[in-house]
C-alpha cells in the first residue's frame, strides 16, 4: 500500500512507501482502513504489545485496544469520535489512552493520529503512532496527589471556570461538531473557535477536545 503525501520545501508531491515508513518508525505504528481494521502493523508495536502482525492485521483496531481514559470511558468504539473527526476533515490532538498488552500488563500509550490519501475511492487511510508512557502517568498521578491533598478547600466546582460561551463551545464538541460548524453556529471565526477550545483544555487540566469532553461528562458540566 502507498501514500501520496507533499514533503519537501518546494512543494513537490512524492510518493512514500507508507509500509517501509511504518516499518522504520521508533514507536509503535498501524495503519487503519476507512473499515476501521487495521492494515499495517510495526515491529515496534509488537514489541510494546506483544502482538505479531499476523494477529492483528484484519481486526477492529477498537478490539485490539479496547482503550479507555483515566476515568474508564471508552476512548476505542466502532465510530469513534477519531474516526468522526477523520471523516470531517478535522485534525485529532494526540491524546493517552489505557489498554493491555497480549499478556494482560496494563500500559499507558500516547497516540497521535494523520490521515493518508491513498487515491482509492474506499477512502483514506489513517496512520496511529503511539508510545508507552505509562512510566510518565504514574508520576504525574503521583505529583496530583500530592497537589490534591496540600491544596485548600473551597475551589470553585469546574463548572464556574468556564464562561458561558466555553460553556456553549463545550456542547458543541460534546455534539461532535466541527470547528466550521460552531463557528457558523456561533456567529464567529475559526480562530476564535480555536481559542475557546484551547481555553477549555487549559482550565479543564485537559490536553485534547476527546478528554474536554470525556471531562465534561464526568463532572456533569453539560
Amino acid at each position: 500500500m502507498a501514500a501520496e503525501t507533499g514533503i519537501g520545501q518546494r512543494g513537490s508531491v512524492e510518493r512514500v512507501d507508507l509500509e517501509a515508513a511504518v516499518a522504520r518508525a521508533g514507536d509503535g505504528a498501524f495503519a487503519v482502513g476507512a473499515d476501521g481494521r487495521i492494515t499495517l502493523w510495526n515491529r515496534a508495536a509488537e514489541r510494546l504489545l506483544g502482538y505479531a502482525a499476523r494477529e492483528v492485521l484484519g481486526k477492529p483496531c477498537c478490539l485490539v485496544f479496547a482503550g479507555r481514559d483515566d476515568r474508564g470511558n471508552r476512548v476505542c468504539y466502532d465510530g469513534c469520535q477519531v474516526r468522526a473527526l477523520i471523516g470531517m476533515g478535522e485534525g485529532v490532538q494526540s491524546f493517552d489512552m489505557r489498554t493491555r498488552t497480549k499478556n494482560g500488563r496494563p500500559v499507558w500509550l500516547n497516540v497521535s493520529t494523520l490521515a493518508l490519501a491513498n487515491g482509492k475511492p474506499a477512502g483514506s487511510v489513517t496512520l496511529h503512532l503511539f508510545r508507552d508512557v505509562t512510566a510518565t502517568r504514574e508520576l504525574l498521578g503521583l505529583v496530583h496527589e500530592k497537589l490534591a491533598a496540600a491544596a485548600s478547600d473551597g475551589h470553585p466546582p469546574p463548572a464556574d471556570v468556564l464562561t458561558r460561551r466555553e460553556i456553549d463551545v463545550l456542547r458543541l464538541l460534546a455534539a461532535g461538531a466541527s470547528t466550521k460548524a460552531m463557528a457558523d453556529q456561533l456567529h464567529v471565526s475559526l480562530a476564535t473557535v480555536r481559542n475557546h477550545v484551547q481555553n477549555i483544555t487549559g482550565k479543564l487540566g485537559v490536553h485534547s477536545r476527546l478528554e474536554a469532553v470525556a471531562h465534561a461528562h464526568r463532572h456533569r458540566l453539560l
